[in-house]
Protein backbone atom coordinates (compact mmCIF):
# COMPACT_ATOMS: atom_id res chain seq x y z
CA UNK A 1 0.00 0.00 0.00
CA UNK A 2 1.46 3.20 -0.70
CA UNK A 3 -0.59 5.25 1.91
CA UNK A 4 0.08 4.17 5.61
CA UNK A 5 -2.72 2.37 6.81
CA UNK A 6 -4.51 4.90 9.93
CA UNK A 7 -3.20 3.00 12.70
CA UNK A 8 0.28 4.13 11.71
CA UNK A 9 -0.55 7.55 10.79
CA UNK A 10 -2.14 7.70 14.85
CA UNK A 11 0.98 5.77 16.30
CA UNK A 12 3.56 8.00 14.24
CA UNK A 13 1.39 11.50 15.50
CA UNK A 14 1.73 10.07 18.97
CA UNK A 15 5.35 9.14 18.97
CA UNK A 16 6.72 12.86 17.53
CA UNK A 17 4.40 14.76 20.20
CA UNK A 18 5.60 12.21 23.16
CA UNK A 19 9.25 13.03 21.43
CA UNK A 20 9.24 16.79 21.53
CA UNK A 21 6.99 17.03 25.14
CA UNK A 22 10.45 14.34 26.60
CA UNK A 23 12.94 16.02 24.78
CA UNK A 24 11.61 19.73 26.29
CA UNK A 25 11.79 18.11 29.55
CA UNK A 26 15.78 17.78 29.07
CA UNK A 27 15.07 14.01 28.34
CA UNK A 28 18.00 12.59 26.52
CA UNK A 29 18.57 9.59 24.06
CA UNK A 30 20.24 6.76 24.75
CA UNK A 31 21.02 3.35 22.69
CA UNK A 32 20.51 -0.35 23.22
CA UNK A 33 22.14 -2.48 21.17
CA UNK A 34 20.43 -6.47 20.31
CA UNK A 35 22.59 -8.84 18.97
CA UNK A 36 23.28 -9.03 15.28
CA UNK A 37 25.12 -11.13 12.94
CA UNK A 38 27.12 -11.49 9.42
CA UNK A 39 29.27 -13.62 7.42
CA UNK A 40 32.24 -12.20 5.43
CA UNK A 41 30.51 -10.18 3.23
CA UNK A 42 27.73 -8.10 5.24
CA UNK A 43 27.46 -7.53 8.96
CA UNK A 44 24.04 -6.50 10.12
CA UNK A 45 23.76 -4.12 13.20
CA UNK A 46 20.42 -4.08 15.06
CA UNK A 47 19.66 -1.89 18.02
CA UNK A 48 17.05 1.11 19.17
CA UNK A 49 17.52 4.38 20.30
CA UNK A 50 15.06 5.47 23.00
CA UNK A 51 14.07 8.80 25.01
CA UNK A 52 15.50 8.85 28.70
CA UNK A 53 15.06 10.50 31.85
CA UNK A 54 18.43 9.14 33.41
CA UNK A 55 20.01 7.13 30.58
CA UNK A 56 23.64 6.73 31.87
CA UNK A 57 22.01 4.57 34.73
CA UNK A 58 19.70 3.26 32.05
CA UNK A 59 22.02 2.13 30.24
CA UNK A 60 22.38 -1.77 30.28
CA UNK A 61 25.87 -3.43 30.74
CA UNK A 62 27.12 -4.91 28.29
CA UNK A 63 27.24 -8.58 30.62
CA UNK A 64 23.47 -8.38 30.20
CA UNK A 65 23.73 -8.82 26.28
CA UNK A 66 23.95 -12.39 24.85
CA UNK A 67 27.74 -13.00 23.96
CA UNK A 68 29.99 -16.06 24.22
CA UNK A 69 31.32 -15.18 27.34
CA UNK A 70 29.25 -12.81 29.02
CA UNK A 71 28.39 -13.70 32.63
CA UNK A 72 25.64 -13.66 34.84
CA UNK A 73 25.25 -10.76 36.97
CA UNK A 74 23.14 -10.62 40.32
CA UNK A 75 19.85 -12.44 40.11
CA UNK A 76 16.58 -9.70 39.48
CA UNK A 77 12.89 -10.52 39.38
CA UNK A 78 12.34 -7.91 36.58
CA UNK A 79 8.35 -8.17 35.57
CA UNK A 80 7.91 -8.64 32.04
CA UNK A 81 5.56 -4.65 31.41
CA UNK A 82 8.61 -2.62 32.78
CA UNK A 83 9.99 -3.65 28.98
CA UNK A 84 7.39 -2.00 27.39
CA UNK A 85 7.47 1.64 29.10
CA UNK A 86 9.75 2.98 26.55
CA UNK A 87 9.66 6.20 24.51
CA UNK A 88 11.35 5.10 20.83
CA UNK A 89 12.87 8.07 19.29
CA UNK A 90 11.91 8.69 15.44
CA UNK A 91 13.76 9.40 12.84
CA UNK A 92 16.93 10.13 14.79
CA UNK A 93 20.72 10.20 13.46
CA UNK A 94 22.62 7.28 14.54
CA UNK A 95 26.51 6.66 14.42
CA UNK A 96 27.44 3.31 13.78
CA UNK A 97 31.17 2.43 14.95
CA UNK A 98 32.60 -0.60 13.31
CA UNK A 99 35.84 -1.93 14.04
CA UNK A 100 37.82 1.73 13.16
CA UNK A 101 34.42 2.88 10.32
CA UNK A 102 31.97 4.65 11.31
CA UNK A 103 28.54 4.42 9.15
CA UNK A 104 25.70 7.03 9.60
CA UNK A 105 21.53 5.80 9.84
CA UNK A 106 18.58 6.74 10.89
CA UNK A 107 15.96 4.92 13.12
CA UNK A 108 13.11 4.03 11.74
CA UNK A 109 9.59 5.16 12.97
CA UNK A 110 9.66 3.24 15.75
CA UNK A 111 13.29 3.83 17.11
CA UNK A 112 14.94 0.85 15.66
CA UNK A 113 18.45 0.70 14.09
CA UNK A 114 18.63 -1.68 11.45
CA UNK A 115 21.97 -1.19 8.85
CA UNK A 116 23.31 -3.99 6.40
CA UNK A 117 27.27 -2.83 5.81
CA UNK A 118 29.15 -4.46 2.99
CA UNK A 119 32.62 -4.73 2.60
CA UNK A 120 33.64 -4.75 6.79
CA UNK A 121 37.05 -6.10 7.96
CA UNK A 122 35.81 -8.19 10.93
CA UNK A 123 36.87 -12.17 10.84
CA UNK A 124 34.60 -14.88 12.27
CA UNK A 125 33.56 -15.28 15.49
CA UNK A 126 31.90 -12.37 18.13
CA UNK A 127 32.68 -8.86 17.99
CA UNK A 128 31.17 -5.43 19.41
CA UNK A 129 29.99 -2.39 17.28
CA UNK A 130 28.88 0.82 18.67
CA UNK A 131 25.31 2.45 18.70
CA UNK A 132 25.79 6.36 19.01
CA UNK A 133 22.69 8.17 18.81
CA UNK A 134 23.93 12.10 18.30
CA UNK A 135 23.75 14.17 21.65
CA UNK A 136 22.92 10.68 23.67
CA UNK A 137 24.41 8.07 25.05
CA UNK A 138 25.86 5.10 22.95
CA UNK A 139 25.67 1.15 23.61
CA UNK A 140 27.27 -1.63 22.51
CA UNK A 141 25.71 -4.05 19.94
CA UNK A 142 26.93 -8.08 20.26
CA UNK A 143 27.61 -9.36 16.41
CA UNK A 144 28.35 -12.94 15.27
CA UNK A 145 30.24 -13.24 12.16
CA UNK A 146 29.91 -16.58 10.36
CA UNK A 147 32.47 -18.57 8.68
CA UNK A 148 32.05 -18.74 5.21
CA UNK A 149 33.23 -22.44 5.63
CA UNK A 150 30.34 -23.30 7.74
CA UNK A 151 28.07 -25.56 6.23
CA UNK A 152 25.24 -26.43 9.41
CA UNK A 153 22.82 -23.84 10.88
CA UNK A 154 19.94 -24.00 13.75
CA UNK A 155 16.77 -22.37 13.82
CA UNK A 156 14.84 -22.14 16.96
CA UNK A 157 11.83 -20.48 17.94
CA UNK A 158 11.18 -19.44 21.41
CA UNK A 159 7.53 -20.16 22.64
CA UNK A 160 6.72 -23.03 23.74
CA UNK A 161 9.60 -24.10 22.21
CA UNK A 162 12.87 -23.41 24.76
CA UNK A 163 10.73 -21.54 26.92
CA UNK A 164 7.43 -22.46 28.15
CA UNK A 165 5.05 -19.03 27.70
CA UNK A 166 1.21 -21.39 26.81
CA UNK A 167 1.04 -18.72 23.64
CA UNK A 168 -1.19 -17.26 21.95
CA UNK A 169 -4.60 -17.13 23.95
CA UNK A 170 -4.44 -13.59 24.95
CA UNK A 171 -4.99 -13.53 28.33
CA UNK A 172 -2.41 -16.32 29.05
CA UNK A 173 0.39 -14.47 26.49
CA UNK A 174 -0.37 -11.24 28.61
CA UNK A 175 0.34 -12.65 31.48
CA UNK A 176 3.49 -14.20 30.94
CA UNK A 177 4.57 -11.34 29.09
CA UNK A 178 3.56 -8.68 31.01
CA UNK A 179 3.28 -9.92 34.93
CA UNK A 180 5.31 -12.94 35.06
CA UNK A 181 8.86 -12.48 36.43
CA UNK A 182 11.71 -14.07 34.21
CA UNK A 183 12.61 -16.41 37.08
CA UNK A 184 9.09 -17.46 36.63
CA UNK A 185 9.45 -18.50 33.30
CA UNK A 186 10.35 -22.83 32.47
CA UNK A 187 12.85 -24.13 29.98
CA UNK A 188 11.72 -27.03 28.07
CA UNK A 189 13.53 -30.21 29.08
CA UNK A 190 16.56 -31.54 27.18
CA UNK A 191 16.40 -28.43 24.31
CA UNK A 192 19.43 -26.63 25.67
CA UNK A 193 21.66 -29.70 26.20
CA UNK A 194 20.65 -30.60 22.76
CA UNK A 195 21.64 -27.46 20.88
CA UNK A 196 24.80 -27.26 22.62
CA UNK A 197 25.58 -30.67 21.68
CA UNK A 198 24.79 -30.34 17.86
CA UNK A 199 26.74 -27.17 18.11
CA UNK A 200 30.01 -28.21 19.74
CA UNK A 201 29.99 -31.10 17.12
CA UNK A 202 30.16 -28.39 14.10
CA UNK A 203 32.57 -25.90 15.07
CA UNK A 204 31.81 -22.20 14.33
CA UNK A 205 27.99 -22.72 13.46
CA UNK A 206 25.22 -20.45 14.27
CA UNK A 207 21.74 -20.61 16.34
CA UNK A 208 19.37 -18.10 14.97
CA UNK A 209 16.36 -17.52 17.80
CA UNK A 210 13.38 -16.57 15.63
CA UNK A 211 10.21 -15.90 17.08
CA UNK A 212 6.60 -13.60 16.86
CA UNK A 213 7.69 -12.16 20.29
CA UNK A 214 8.56 -8.09 20.85
CA UNK A 215 11.90 -6.64 20.58
CA UNK A 216 11.23 -5.08 24.07
CA UNK A 217 11.58 -8.72 25.58
CA UNK A 218 15.12 -9.05 23.67
CA UNK A 219 16.72 -8.45 27.42
CA UNK A 220 14.63 -10.90 28.67
CA UNK A 221 15.07 -13.01 26.60
CA UNK A 222 18.92 -13.50 26.20
CA UNK A 223 18.63 -13.40 30.00
CA UNK A 224 16.90 -16.62 30.32
CA UNK A 225 18.83 -18.49 27.23
CA UNK A 226 22.06 -17.42 29.59
CA UNK A 227 20.86 -19.00 32.69
CA UNK A 228 19.46 -21.80 31.08
CA UNK A 229 22.82 -22.76 29.24
CA UNK A 230 21.29 -22.20 25.64
CA UNK A 231 24.09 -21.00 23.59
CA UNK A 232 24.24 -17.60 22.39
CA UNK A 233 22.80 -16.57 19.09
CA UNK A 234 20.96 -13.25 17.52
CA UNK A 235 17.66 -12.83 18.27
CA UNK A 236 15.26 -12.27 15.59
CA UNK A 237 11.94 -10.58 16.87
CA UNK A 238 9.69 -8.00 15.57
CA UNK A 239 7.64 -4.82 16.76
CA UNK A 240 4.11 -5.52 17.78
CA UNK A 241 2.89 -2.43 16.50
CA UNK A 242 0.71 -1.23 13.67
CA UNK A 243 2.14 -0.87 9.93
CA UNK A 244 1.01 0.14 6.52
CA UNK A 245 -0.81 -2.45 6.30
CA UNK A 246 -3.06 -2.97 9.66
CA UNK A 247 -2.94 -2.28 13.45
CA UNK A 248 -0.46 -5.33 14.15
CA UNK A 249 2.45 -7.09 12.66
CA UNK A 250 1.69 -10.86 11.03
CA UNK A 251 3.95 -12.85 13.33
CA UNK A 252 3.73 -15.63 10.51
CA UNK A 253 4.84 -13.55 7.77
CA UNK A 254 8.11 -12.27 10.16
CA UNK A 255 8.99 -15.29 10.49
CA UNK A 256 8.66 -16.97 6.87
CA UNK A 257 10.19 -13.25 5.39
CA UNK A 258 13.16 -13.64 8.10
CA UNK A 259 13.87 -17.55 7.08
CA UNK A 260 14.37 -16.56 2.94
CA UNK A 261 16.72 -13.98 4.16
CA UNK A 262 18.83 -15.99 6.08
CA UNK A 263 18.52 -18.36 3.33
CA UNK A 264 19.89 -15.90 1.02
CA UNK A 265 22.75 -14.62 3.09
CA UNK A 266 23.71 -17.87 4.03
CA UNK A 267 23.35 -20.16 0.92
CA UNK A 268 25.82 -22.70 1.85
CA UNK A 269 24.45 -23.29 5.04
CA UNK A 270 21.96 -26.29 5.50
CA UNK A 271 19.28 -25.71 8.18
CA UNK A 272 18.03 -27.78 11.11
CA UNK A 273 14.69 -25.62 11.68
CA UNK A 274 13.16 -26.12 15.19
CA UNK A 275 9.64 -24.95 16.69
CA UNK A 276 6.71 -26.65 18.11
CA UNK A 277 3.01 -28.17 16.35
CA UNK A 278 1.24 -25.32 19.19
CA UNK A 279 1.26 -22.92 16.77
CA UNK A 280 2.07 -22.39 13.40
CA UNK A 281 5.54 -23.57 12.82
CA UNK A 282 5.07 -27.04 11.03
CA UNK A 283 3.12 -25.14 8.53
CA UNK A 284 5.55 -22.24 8.36
CA UNK A 285 8.91 -24.66 8.16
CA UNK A 286 7.28 -27.03 5.56
CA UNK A 287 6.10 -24.29 3.58
CA UNK A 288 10.07 -23.04 3.50
CA UNK A 289 11.02 -26.35 2.92
CA UNK A 290 8.80 -26.68 -0.20
CA UNK A 291 10.20 -23.52 -1.25
CA UNK A 292 13.69 -24.23 -0.45
CA UNK A 293 14.49 -28.00 0.02
CA UNK A 294 18.41 -27.61 -1.07
CA UNK A 295 18.61 -25.24 2.23
CA UNK A 296 17.01 -27.48 4.70
CA UNK A 297 18.66 -30.24 6.49
CA UNK A 298 15.70 -31.82 9.23
CA UNK A 299 13.04 -30.18 10.66
CA UNK A 300 12.54 -30.93 14.39
CA UNK A 301 8.79 -30.38 15.72
CA UNK A 302 8.59 -30.18 20.00
CA UNK A 303 5.70 -32.17 20.41
CA UNK A 304 3.51 -30.28 23.22
CA UNK A 305 1.73 -31.94 25.90
CA UNK A 306 -2.44 -32.19 26.36
CA UNK A 307 -2.40 -29.32 28.81
CA UNK A 308 0.10 -27.17 26.60
CA UNK A 309 -2.35 -28.28 23.69
CA UNK A 310 -5.34 -26.97 25.46
CA UNK A 311 -3.42 -23.89 27.07
CA UNK A 312 -1.95 -22.85 23.45
CA UNK A 313 -4.95 -23.09 21.96
CA UNK A 314 -8.06 -24.50 23.02
CA UNK A 315 -7.88 -28.07 21.75
CA UNK A 316 -6.31 -30.86 23.27
CA UNK A 317 -4.74 -32.09 20.18
CA UNK A 318 -2.72 -30.39 17.73
CA UNK A 319 -4.36 -27.73 15.55
CA UNK A 320 -2.50 -28.38 12.52
CA UNK A 321 -1.08 -31.21 10.42
CA UNK A 322 1.99 -31.36 8.81
CA UNK A 323 2.61 -32.98 5.12
CA UNK A 324 4.88 -30.49 3.51
CA UNK A 325 5.19 -30.48 -0.22
CA UNK A 326 8.56 -30.51 -1.21
CA UNK A 327 10.71 -31.46 -4.17
CA UNK A 328 12.97 -33.94 -2.41
CA UNK A 329 12.36 -35.46 1.15
CA UNK A 330 13.25 -33.36 3.96
CA UNK A 331 13.41 -34.91 7.09
CA UNK A 332 11.09 -34.76 9.96
CA UNK A 333 11.27 -35.75 13.35
CA UNK A 334 8.96 -35.25 16.45
CA UNK A 335 9.60 -35.51 20.08
CA UNK A 336 8.08 -33.87 23.36
CA UNK A 337 11.28 -32.87 24.47
CA UNK A 338 15.00 -32.17 23.54
CA UNK A 339 16.25 -35.04 24.62
CA UNK A 340 14.07 -37.54 21.93
CA UNK A 341 14.64 -34.73 19.31
CA UNK A 342 18.56 -34.83 19.76
CA UNK A 343 18.68 -39.05 19.18
CA UNK A 344 16.54 -38.11 15.82
CA UNK A 345 18.37 -35.77 14.57
CA UNK A 346 21.78 -37.25 15.17
CA UNK A 347 20.34 -39.99 13.31
CA UNK A 348 19.12 -37.78 10.72
CA UNK A 349 22.48 -35.94 10.20
CA UNK A 350 24.54 -39.38 9.93
CA UNK A 351 23.43 -40.37 7.44
CA UNK A 352 24.82 -37.17 4.97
Amino acid sequence: MSRPHAAALVEDAWNSRMNQVLAGRGWTPRAVGHTGYGSADFVRVLGRVLLSRHPEEETIDAKDLAGPDAELGPERKVRGWRAFMTAQLMNAEVEVRIGETVHRTRTDRSGYVDLTVTGHDLEPGWHEVTITPVGGVSAEAHVQIVDPSVRFGLVSDIDDTIITTSLPRPLIAAYNTFVLTEQARHIVPGMAPMYRELLEERPGAPIFYLSTGAWNTEDTLNRFIRRHGYPAGPLLLTDWGPTNTGWFRSGQHHKRVTLHRLAREFPQIKWVLVGDDGQHDPKIYGDFARDRPDVVRAIGIRELTTTEQVLSHGLPVSNEGFAPRVHRPVPVVRAPDGYGLLRQLRAVLAQG
